[in-house]
Formats: C-alpha cells, structure tokens, sequence
C-alpha cells in the first residue's frame, strides 16, 4: 500500500542573503507524495531534515519556487542525484549559489504527477522573474513559495522584484483559483485564497 496523497512539512532555518544584506529565516520545506514516492519543494538550509523526511521513498525530483538562495540552498545536496526544476527567468539567482550547475528548466503549464496526481506549475512573477506556484487540485492545496502568505504578497523593492507584476500575478493566476484552496507559503502560517482576496484592494493601496 502506497497511502494516500498528502503534503508533509520540514521547517529549516538559516541566512538570506541579497543586495549585500543578510536575514535570519525560517523556511517552510514541502513534500508531496505518498509512502512510495515524493517530490520536494524548496529544499532551504540543512539537508539532513529534509532527507530525513523523504526516507526510503523514491525521490521523483527538487523543484524550486524561486532562485533566492534561502530556497535552494540545499537543493543539490537533497537532490542527490534526482532532477532539480527551476523556472529560467531565475537562473541569475541559482547561479550565485550553484555556479557550474545547471537545473532543468520549468516552464509555465507544466505538470509533475506524484502519488497519481498532477501538480500543476503556475508562473507567477514579481517576487522574483523565475517564480512559481505549485498547484494541487487532488488536494486544493495551493504552494505559494514566496508569492503569497498570509497577510498579502512576497516582498518586492529588492532586485529582480515588482510590486505591480507581483500584484498582476496573484489576481490573474491566484485568485482564479478556487477560494477553499489551502495556501502553503514559503514563511510562516498557512492561508486560503478566499481569505487573502478580500484584501487585494487594500494591498493594492498600501503599495507593498
């Protein structure tokens, strides 16, 4: 028996770093898979919790949200091996953390199938160029990376980053998405997008 699709969580913590700043950060790791097989998203920091949490399942790939390095960090060391996906528009980013190596590319539409069911890559820029959203529509589950949380959008005024496409990728992208979808961001607590939309004029006046 494989069990039944789900999504595990591993909490990692460490240092981003980015225009010469350094941040302590505690990432949220994602799992989705079953008993038999897994892929993971956003291997940040340490490996070995990571690792720990994939066992003695196989390990269908890495797929990376975004090129800030707080997310890939520990991508190669988790990957082992296996196929590490990251959107193109953010290979500056990998390649400060991860020169010589090169990842496979995502690309807006396409689909991993894990457990049986798809997992849908969305390109949602403003963050950073290259970020995505993972969807899961097995489990209403929506994994954010660092597009959306709870309380509003990623951070933008960074290099590589936009407010207003952050704000374009969330209505068009997002928010299309059904409302009872269980957003699992990057950082932090959970949300939904019933509960982030009915903010959207607010964050769209407070310009951040």
């Amino acid at each position: 028996m494989s069990g039944p699709l789900r999504i595990d969580k591993v909490v990692t913590s460490g240092v981003f770093s980015l225009d010469g700043q350094d941040f302590d950060v505690d990432n949220n790791v994602w799992l989705i898979g079953d008993d038999d097989e897994v892929l993971v998203v956003d291997a940040a920091h340490q490996a070995a919790p990571v690792v720990e949490a994939i066992g003695s399942r196989s390990l269908l790939g890495v797929v990376c949200t975004h090129g800030h390095n707080d997310h890939i960090n520990a991508a190669l060391e988790v990957a082992s091996g296996a196929p590490v996906h990251l959107h193109p528009e953010d290979r500056m980013l990998w390649d400060v953390v991860h020169p010589g190596y090169e990842p496979k590319a995502l690309a807006d539409g396409q689909t991993f199938t894990v457990a049986g069911a798809e997992v849908q890559v969305l390109h949602t820029p403003g963050h950073s160029p290259g970020a995505v959203c993972l969807y899961v529509p097995a489990l209403e589950k929506l994994l954010s990376g660092d597009t959306l949380f709870c309380g509003g959008p990623g951070a933008t005024g960074r290099s590589f980053s936009s407010f207003p496409t952050i704000l374009d990728s969330i209505r068009t992208r997002l928010l299309a998405l059904p409302e009872t979808t269980e957003v699992l961001t990057g950082h932090g607590d959970s949300t939904s997008i019933g509960a982030e939309a009915k903010d959207y004029d607010a964050w769209v006046a407070r310009g951040h």
